[in-house]
């Protein structure tokens, strides 16, 4: 029988402190790449995958999130009056239909695997689901979920994105240990969150997607703090491989950007900029000057 992945969890709770003071007033998943709020990346990336319902888990502040997922009737009025259909078929793309998207609060911040555990109720018993994190923006040819539910079509069990980074950089990660190496997916016999560099399993990390099994909502039921004082959703799905349940690293096709990091947003919005045929003379002309002013000056 196929397996269906038409859920995804969205953890959307966290302040932002890293780009203070902007998300002062503003959440950081609305902070705009190109001309796109970050969200609808995450959430054009759910619908190429076959999402259907959508579960977003907030916290106090964000208001601005929920409103831009809501119809927009004056706006959409004037667009339609001036006759700029084409600004008008980009608004309608932000608009979720009532009952297809549901928001959860996390009242305290107990880290990834809490805010996943919020949202428990919204998914049925024996549901797998997915988990998209906002702030790793994966450019790819074929939306990074959409590669991760075509595999796991094939695999079952549940499966997390990963790719290679620099040994060095292993802590900042949760990083696989490796049972069987297959190509684009690996069979995993355990899972360390920021392990020390000299003690990391491998280079290959954990990075903002995840198809999850129902089994993983039980085990976090059970899991008390972990690193850093909070719930890691890593431990609740190294709990999977310890009841010998399949747990797979997928290396996805594309180009993965830190966007919770200023440097990281930076280098995306190049990339998209560059991206964009109606921006991308203009905008490689303007970076190439600077580069080249830059270059002089030294």
């Amino acid at each position: 029988m196929a397996r269906k992945i038409t859920k995804a969890v969205f953890p959307v709770a966290g302040l932002g402190t890293r780009f203070l003071p902007a998300t002062k007033s503003i959440p950081k998943e609305i902070m705009t790449l190109v001309d796109r709020p970050l969200i609808q990346y995450a959430i054009d990336e759910a619908r190429a995958a076959g999402i259907k319902e959508f579960i977003f888990v907030t916290s106090r502040g964000k208001g601005a999130l929920e409103d831009y997922f809501d119809h927009a009737p004056e706006l959409e009025n004037s667009l339609r009056k001036k006759k700029k259909i084409n600004l008008l078929q980009e608004l309608k793309s932000t608009n979720m239909d009532s009952g297809v998207i549901a928001y959860i609060r996390q009242h305290r911040a107990l880290g990834l695997g809490h805010a996943v555990w919020c949202a428990r109720r919204l998914i049925t018993p024996n549901e797998s689901f997915a988990v998209i994190l906002p702030d790793d923006v994966i450019e790819a040819e074929k939306p990074c979920l959409q590669q991760m539910v075509e595999a796991y079509e094939e695999t079952g069990g549940s499966m997390v994105a990963a790719m290679e980074v620099p040994p060095e950089k292993a802590s900042a990660y949760g990083v696989l240990d490796i049972k069987e190496d297959m190509g684009s997916i690996v069979s995993v016999k355990g899972m360390i969150e920021k392990p020390d560099q000299d003690v990391a399993p491998s280079n290959l990390a954990v990075i903002g997607r995840y198809i999850l099994s129902n089994d993983v909502l039980r085990n976090l039921n059970k899991i008390k703090s972990g690193t850093g004082g909070e719930v890691q959703l890593t431990d609740a799905i190294a709990a999977e491989i310890d009841a010998d349940r399949d747990v797979y690293g997928f290396r996805f096709r594309g180009q993965r950007f830190d966007c919770g990091s200023k440097a990281g947003f930076l280098q995306a919005t190049v990339a998209f900029g560059l991206a964009r045929e109606e921006l991308a003379d203009e905008f490689f002309e303007y970076l190439s000057h600077m580069v080249s002013e830059r270059h002089a000056a030294e």
